[in-house]
């Protein structure tokens, strides 16, 4: 787990997660890092975000599935993380995912940015 945040140690078993944490890094031991889980807050059927507590949304809408049936994040709530401090690879995301968002997704993604990160966030200018 990332226990100070940005600092990850083992999660032994019994231990009790702190409230504090919100990210848990997975592997084997020894193997490869092959996910994180982060934990958010929730208050009854809504998600909050820890960045800025303006930001909610439905939990039934946080994510979706694959052809497949594999879960992952929406698409836009995954950008709000990225938009805090894009890095390179955050931009390249933004580029192939934006269009492909549909106008309610763009009109939340827009909002929960200039919430969360205010109104000049670059992200914006898309």
């Amino acid at each position: 787990m990332a226990d100070p945040p940005g600092t990850l140690r083992p999660w032994r078993e019994g231990d009790a997660l702190p409230p504090h944490v919100s990210d848990v890094w997975c592997r084997e031991p020894g193997g490869p890092w092959r996910f994180q889980l982060m934990f958010d807050d929730s208050e009854g059927v809504f998600w909050r975000s820890r960045r800025c507590a303006a930001v909610t949304r439905p939990i039934s809408e946080l994510g979706t599935r694959d052809s497949k049936g594999i879960p992952f994040l929406a698409s836009e709530v995954q950008l709000f993380y990225k938009a805090k401090m894009p890095r390179p690879r955050d931009e390249v995301d933004f580029a192939a995912a934006w269009p492909l968002l549909s106008a309610p997704q763009k009109t939340w993604l827009r909002q929960a940015i200039i919430a969360a990160y205010g109104p000049d966030n670059l992200w914006l200018t898309a």
